[in-house]
């Protein structure tokens, strides 16, 4: 080929890769938020009361018809991992015990992966959680019914949990039961970082408007949330947050009205405690990526996973065979 040949294919790569990467590099690069104002009174009395927050008394007041509140202990945890799940999907739980959730180190770091759920309807679905609990010790049941209208509860539960039981885990990734979860390129990145703490990391979502439909699930009355926007908040499919946000998020919930959903609810309280969420555009939110070896290996998070594409996905990814530029 000649040289202006060369030029040209040269050319076209370049402008693939702009084209490919420009759009999520300028939003996590150039519209991140501003940091957040230290000065507002609010802000630094939530800051301090977490800062001194006494977890004894909380502890002796356990909400809990099942906790794992053994499974910490005093050890170090890297990364604590929180799947939120429905009662029922037992399947699901244990396709992700043998597979992602399976890691117990990554680089060398402490990982542990726990179940979220509230308390299903029936008494015989509750005598199988139970069952399911003896067997693998994963699991952290609220007191409160699981339904669609308790999963702000579930979020404050497990923020609590954490806080209580676990206040040595780092970092917490909260993800839903539908996820892939890249824990060896999650936690190279979290590694790689210099701030150590206001760490909430996630798809962040600019200007959410609040539902004002009353006859939708999510509608929010005028009352409980006034303003035209939500302030910015990581998508609740997956996000991360180091141990003192969740500290800030819990002290902050009261504050907050529990009527908006789970995801914009840690946003608020996130905003209260004067913490800015950081974006990355290595969790995909709630969209599906179609698979892709090296690309499983490089984002985060892919929603909406099929059992089976869960079970093939996690075993090339684990290979160990590295990837090309």
């Amino acid at each position: 080929l000649r040289t202006h040949q060369w030029c040209f294919i040269l050319f076209n790569v370049l402008l693939f890769h702009v084209l490919l990467f420009g759009a999520d590099l300028l939003e996590e690069y150039f519209l991140r938020s501003l940091p957040l104002s230290y000065t507002d009174a609010k802000t630094l009395e939530i800051r301090e009361r977490a800062r001194k927050l006494d977890i004894d008394p909380l502890k002796a007041n356990l909400p809990y018809t099942i906790s794992s509140s053994a499974t910490c202990s005093d050890q170090e945890i890297f990364l604590l991992i929180l799947v939120c799940s429905s009662p029922e999907n037992r399947t699901r739980r244990n396709v992700i015990r043998q597979t992602w959730g399976n890691v117990t180190d990554t680089r060398g770091y402490a990982v542990l992966t726990l179940f979220a759920l509230g308390k299903p309807a029936s008494v015989s679905s509750q005598l199988e959680i139970n069952e399911e609990f003896q067997k693998h010790r994963d699991i952290i049941e609220g007191s409160f019914i699981d339904s669609p209208e308790t999963q702000t509860q579930k979020m404050l539960m497990a923020m609590e949990w954490t806080v209580t039981f676990c206040p040595h885990a780092r970092y917490i990734l909260k993800t839903d039961e539908d996820m892939f979860v890249s824990i060896s390129s999650l936690a190279g990145y979290l590694l790689s970082l210099t701030q150590l703490e206001d760490i909430y990391i996630g798809k962040v979502i600019h200007q959410g408007v609040p539902d004002r439909d009353p006859k939708s699930p999510g509608f929010v009355p005028i009352h409980q949330y006034p303003e035209q926007f939500y302030p910015d908040y990581c998508d609740g499919s997956a996000f991360v947050m180091s141990q003192d946000v969740a500290r800030k998020v819990y002290v902050a919930f009261k504050e907050v009205p529990v009527s908006v959903p789970p995801d914009i609810f840690v946003g608020i309280c996130a905003k209260k405690a004067g913490i800015t969420p950081i974006h990355s555009s290595r969790f995909s939110g709630e969209k599906h990526i179609s698979y892709n070896r090296c690309c499983y290996k490089f984002i985060f998070t892919s929603s909406n996973m099929k059992e089976d594409e869960l079970f093939k996905d996690w075993k090339e990814t684990s290979d160990g065979k590295d990837c090309s530029l």
